[in-house]
C-alpha cells in the first residue's frame, strides 16, 4: 500500500478514533458489569474485528488470555453461525473453551455490525463470570462435564429479541444468577456501544466500512513485526521449568527457533495433562506465548491479527499446554500464566540482556464460597472471587515490580469492594518483607493476605496456587524469589491446590511468591540497598545473609 504523508496521517487519525472506539467499548462493560472480577479487576477483553473476521484493535483495557484467544475466536461464529444466518441486531456467545478463551468461565460475546444493510464486521469482548455452575471455579474436577454449564456458539439475540429459554437455563444452573445474566447483557452491551460509535466514526470520515483503514493498519503491523524479527538472531534454544501442579510437579519445555518471518515456540517435551483442571488448551497457552515473545520483541507494534500471525505455537496433542476435550481446564491460568517467563527463558538465551528473571506468574485467584453455620438462620450464602499477585522478576535495567500480576495485567479488587460482595474480612492486606530475590536487581514483593469469615459464616476455597514448591528462579547470578505458603491461623499448613474449608472465627493467610533477582547480590548499588531497608522491603538478616553487608556498613559504604 503506498500512501502519501497526507494520506497516511489521514490514517493515523482514524486508527487513533478506531482505539477511541474500542476503549469506550471496554468502559462500556466496566461500568455495566455486575461481577468484581470484570468492574473492579478489569478481567475482559474488547476489539473490533473486520469482515473477515480479523482482529483491527483492541483496548488497552483487558489481559492477554482473553485479547488473543479473542483473535481467534470470532473466525469459530462466522464458521458455526454462517454469515448468511447473520442479522442486524444479533449477538452470539459461548463460553466453549477450544473456541473461547481456555474454560468455561469465560463468556465471549461476539456482534455482527452493520452499515447500510451491508456486514462491515465484528465487535467482540470477553469477561469471566463469578459461578458457570458445576463444582465452581477450582481444579478439583475430572471432567469438563463436572466444571459448569457448556454453552456452544449460538445466539443470545437473533434480530433485537432474547433467547429467553438459554437465560432461563443459565439462571437454573448457576449460583449467582443475577451477576452472570447480568454480566452476559453488559457484554452485548458495550458491543452495541463500540457498533454505535463505528457508525459515527464512518459518517465523520465518510466511509462505508473499515476496510481501507483495516488493510493499512494490518499491512504497517506485519511490515514492523517482520522487521524486528528479522533483525534477530537464526538461533534455535529450549527452556524447561518445573511447577508444582497439583499432587505432582509439572514440566513445561518449549524450543524456541527464530526463522525468518516467523517465531516458533514448540512445546514437545512438556508433561502429559493432568487429571484435575490445570490443563490448558493451546489456545490459551498460545496467547500467553505471544503476549510474552511480543512485549521483548515488539512491545511498540499494535496488537492485531497481523502482528500476532509471525508469532506461532504447536504442542503435542494430550500434553498439558494442548489439553483436549473432555479434559478438565477450570484453573488453566495456574500454568498458563507461566507461559511467558518459559518461552522468555529460552529467547534470553539469544537475546542476553533483555528479558526479565522470572516471575510467581500465576495470579493467586480465591474463590470463596461463604455459607452460613447453621441452617434455618436466615443468613444467606455468596461465592466471592478474589485476584492477588506475587512480584514480578526483576527486569533488565529495573527492580521487579511488587505484588503485580503480570502477564495476566488484572487489578486486584479492593478489599471494600471485596467485603461488600458477600460475608468476609479482610484482616490484613501488606507487602511481604524479605520476599523479592536479591540480586543486582532485586525481585519484586509478594503480598500478605488474611481473610475469614464473618459472624455466623463458614467458607470453603478452591485453592489455585503455585510456586509453593517451586519458587521463581533468579537470573545471572540473582537469587530466587521467596516460595508462597497457605496457613490457617492456627498454624495448620494447607494446600496449594484444591477445596478446603475456614470455619467460623478461623482465618487463611496467604502468603505470595516473591519475582527471582537478576545479577550477583554483591553488584547491588549501596543507595538502593540502603532503600531497601528503610522501606522495609529487605530486613537486616536478609542484608547480612544474601548481601553480606551489615546494617552499618551499608551506612558507611552509602555515604561514600
Amino acid at each position: 500500500m503506498s500512501l502519501s504523508n497526507l494520506d497516511t496521517i489521514h490514517m493515523q487519525v482514524m486508527w487513533n478514533r478506531l482505539i477511541s472506539v474500542v476503549e469506550e467499548q471496554a468502559m462500556a462493560l466496566i461500568r455495566t458489569a455486575f461481577s468484581t472480577s470484570v468492574r473492579e479487576a478489569g478481567d475482559l477483553s474488547a476489539g473490533i474485528f473486520d469482515k473477515r473476521g480479523r482482529m483491527l484493535a483492541q483496548a488497552v483495557t483487558g489481559t492477554p488470555g482473553h485479547v488473543n484467544t479473542m483473535a481467534e475466536a470470532v473466525e469459530h461464529f462466522m464458521t458455526v453461525i454462517g454469515t448468511d444466518n447473520m442479522y442486524e441486531g444479533d449477538v452470539y456467545l459461548t463460553n466453549d473453551p477450544w473456541k473461547g478463551t481456555g474454560h468455561l468461565h469465560d463468556f465471549t460475546v461476539v456482534s455482527p455490525s452493520f452499515h447500510h444493510g451491508e456486514l462491515i464486521g465484528y465487535f467482540a469482548s470477553t469477561a469471566h463470570v463469578v459461578d458457570i455452575g458445576g463444582r465452581g471455579f477450582g481444579p478439583d474436577s475430572r471432567e469438563i462435564y463436572e466444571e459448569g454449564l457448556f454453552v456452544p456458539i449460538m445466539k443470545l439475540i437473533e434480530r433485537g429479541q432474547v433467547n429467553r429459554d438459554l437465560i432461563n437455563i443459565l439462571r437454573n444452573n448457576v449460583r449467582e444468577a443475577d451477576k452472570v445474566v447480568g454480566d452476559l447483557y453488559a457484554l452485548a452491551s458495550c458491543n452495541e456501544t463500540g457498533h454505535k460509535r463505528l457508525l459515527e466514526m464512518l459518517k465523520e470520515f465518510s466511509l462505508n466500512d473499515v476496510e481501507g483503514i483495516g488493510e493499512f493498519i494490518l499491512a504497517r503491523s506485519r511490515e514492523a513485526t517482520l522487521e524486528r524479527i528479522a533483525a534477530l538472531p537464526k538461533h534455535t534454544e529450549t527452556n524447561q521449568m518445573t511447577l508444582d501442579g497439583y499432587n505432582e510437579p509439572v514440566t513445561l519445555n518449549v524450543t524456541l527457533t527464530v526463522g525468518e518471518d516467523h517465531l516458533m515456540a514448540d512445546f514437545a517435551g512438556t508433561s502429559p495433562c493432568s487429571p484435575f483442571g490445570i490443563n490448558v488448551p493451546l489456545l490459551y497457552a498460545k496467547a500467553y506465548a505471544c503476549y510474552g515473545l511480543k512485549c521483548i520483541i515488539a512491545p511498540e507494534v499494535p496488537n492485531n491479527a497481523a502482528s500476532l500471525e509471525p508469532f506461532r505455537v504447536q504442542a503435542p496433542e494430550g500434553c498439558i499446554l494442548n489439553a483436549q476435550r473432555p479434559s478438565p481446564v477450570a484453573v488453566r491460568h495456574v500454568l498458563g500464566h507461566f507461559v511467558p517467563d518459559l518461552v522468555l527463558g529460552a529467547l534470553h538465551k539469544i537475546l542476553p540482556g533483555r528479558v526479565p528473571a522470572e516471575g510467581s506468574g500465576a495470579l493467586w485467584n480465591l474463590h470463596v464460597s461463604a455459607r452460613p453455620v447453621r441452617e434455618g438462620s436466615g443468613l444467606k450464602g455468596s461465592e466471592i472471587l478474589m485476584f492477588n499477585s506475587g512480584g514480578t522478576g526483576a527486569r533488565s535495567e529495573l527492580d521487579g515490580l511488587s505484588a503485580t500480576a503480570f502477564p495476566s495485567g488484572v487489578h486486584a479488587m479492593s478489599v471494600e469492594a471485596t467485603e461488600q460482595v458477600g460475608p468476609i474480612v479482610v484482616w490484613r492486606k501488606e507487602m511481604r518483607s524479605g520476599s523479592g530475590g536479591a540480586g543486582k536487581l532485586r525481585g519484586g514483593l509478594g503480598q500478605i493476605v488474611e481473610i475469614g469469615p464473618r459472624a455466623g459464616y463458614q467458607f470453603r476455597f478452591n485453592a489455585m496456587f503455585d510456586r509453593i514448591d517451586h519458587p521463581a528462579r533468579g537470573q545471572s547470578g540473582g537469587q530466587a524469589g521467596a516460595s508462597g505458603e497457605v496457613m490457617l491461623s492456627d498454624g495448620t499448613k494447607m494446600k496449594g491446590k484444591g477445596t478446603q474449608t475456614v470455619a467460623e472465627h478461623e482465618r487463611v493467610t496467604l502468603s505470595l511468591p516473591g519475582g527471582g533477582g537478576l545479577g550477583a547480590p554483591a553488584q547491588r548499588d549501596r543507595q538502593a540497598l540502603l532503600r531497601d531497608i528503610r522501606n522495609e522491603y529487605i530486613s537486616e538478616a536478609q542484608l547480612r545473609d544474601d548481601y553480606d553487608l551489615t546494617l552499618d556498613a551499608l551506612k558507611t559504604s552509602a555515604e561514600q
